[in-house]
């Protein structure tokens, strides 16, 4: 299969929420707990939150830069490819990176929606989201029909709020929610129990598929302050494993069929990863009493999760140990993992000695099955869908790397030294202190 022939979809891509996202999803008697976009002293824009700022809205938003540059967050929406913010720029980038559909994981507002649970006004808190999630499928996915794969949010501080958004959205078109990959850690009861009972039986009646993103709830740990910062990026997909085993034994996917999908985490992992679940069953459910319904846990991983990669050859070679039915493909734009404008190139490369059969399946037809969603029928047929129709759509667009303001330059005699992980965390640190000073201002 030639690379212009190839239909792809992305599972895992990320918005940075535009300045207008609030503009037409509030009623009137809201408009006073409308958050604001705001740019402070030193040019950096930011939002408040219930009177709060929030972190960087352009949290590794850094596609389309000279990777020289990556390590420079955007502070300001000019520091940004367009197409990070604005829903026509994305879709012009999509074209040009030969992406039919995309689904796309929040920002400011954190990958599972967080930023609402911290509200002291939950009420204040419920509206807000629900406006989220009013703009991310009517605006966001709804300008541009068969594009973007809806995505919402659910209030998971009040199960029975959940199930109602659950039910809302369903109504709209939304066949996925986001949620962390371990609640206990964001003081909820942890995913065994039985408090989610009405969560797992609506998802199930409304086909919901459950999108849980690295970094959610656990998060990928630094060695150390010395540290290399390559080495806590080359584990950060991986940090899923402990979550991922988690899922795994949640009693729920015996009774519903429950789909979970492991999102940014990669798949190269997994064959050992279910081949350790297999054995660890076996050898030890004597005495730790674990039941997969006489299943083994392999079998259960195939029936109830979807995984996804960027770029991930071995994992590819070993798909029979994996199951071509629960991979899909991942761009991850605009984040620092993403390969655009090379995409679909670079996919191609990795598919070599796989089935015409599975290849459908990995870039777009799983996806398309577990989502419900019809990019075909939306988009006028599937030849409309390729990748080289859509890149000759985009054959206008500058995909060229650019600087958008790179690291101050070295003193002279001043030699580069390795980034560290203490560099980084001193980075968000320093932001996390300036919205501490500007709320103290407030």
């Amino acid at each position: 299969m030639k690379v212009e022939d190839l239909i792809i979809v992305s599972v895992d891509d990320h918005i940075v929420e535009p300045p207008t996202m609030y503009d037409q999803h509030l009623s009137v008697q809201h408009k006073a707990i409308k958050p604001e976009l705001r740019k402070d002293a030193n040019g950096a824009d930011f939002w408040l939150y219930e009177g709060k700022r929030t972190g960087s809205i352009g949290l590794n938003a850094v596609v389309g830069r000279m990777k020289e540059e990556y390590g420079c967050e955007p502070v300001s929406f000019e520091q940004m490819r367009k197409g990070a913010w604005d829903i026509d720029s994305r879709i012009e980038d999509m074209n040009a990176n030969g992406i039919l559909a995309s689904l796309n994981f929040p920002s400011v507002v954190r990958f599972d929606g967080a930023l609402f649970h911290e509200f002291d006004n939950k009420a204040n808190a419920l509206t807000l989201l629900r406006a989220y999630n009013d703009w991310h499928i009517d605006e966001w996915c709804g300008s541009h029909p068969g594009r973007n794969i809806p995505l919402a949010l659910v209030p998971y501080w009040d199960i029975d709020a959940t199930v109602e958004e659950i039910k809302r959205v369903s109504a709209k078109g939304c066949h996925a929610i986001t949620f962390s990959d371990n609640p206990s850690l964001k003081g909820q009861p942890s995913i065994h129990n039985e408090h989610w009972e009405p969560l797992w039986k609506a998802c199930a009646d409304h086909d919901i598929v459950i999108n849980i993103h690295i970094g959610s709830g656990a998060q990928a740990p630094h060695a150390s302050m010395e540290s290399p910062i390559d080495a806590w990026i080359t584990t950060m997909p991986i940090s899923i494993v402990n979550s991922a085993a988690d899922w795994l034994h949640l009693k729920a996917l015996q009774r519903y069929p429950l789909q979970v999908s492991l999102s940014e985490g990669g798949i190269g992992w997994i064959p050992y990863f279910l081949e350790r679940a297999d054995f660890v069953h076996e050898h030890h459910k004597a005495w730790t009493h674990a039941d997969f319904g006489k299943k083994k846990p392999s079998d259960v991983f195939r029936e109830h999760f979807l995984t996804c990669f960027i770029d991930d050859a071995f994992g590819l070679e070993n798909l029979d140990k994996i199951g071509e039915n629960n991979v899909a493909y991942e761009c991850d734009y605009p984040h620092s993992d993403t390969v655009w404008p090379e995409s679909a190139d670079r996919l191609r490369a990795t598919l070599s000695g796989i089935s015409d059969t599975a290849i459908e399946k990995i870039t777009h037809g799983n996806a398309l099955r577990l989502f419900n969603f019809d990019a075909f029928g939306m988009m006028g047929g599937r030849e409309n869908c390729t990748v080289g129709r859509l890149r000759k759509a985009a054959e206008h667009i500058d995909t060229a790397p650019r600087s958008y303001g790179g690291p101050a330059p070295l003193a002279e005699g001043e030699v580069a030294r390795r980034v560290t992980s203490g560099d980084i965390t001193k980075m968000f640190m320093d932001v996390a202190k300036q919205d501490g000073e500007l709320e103290a201002a407030e």
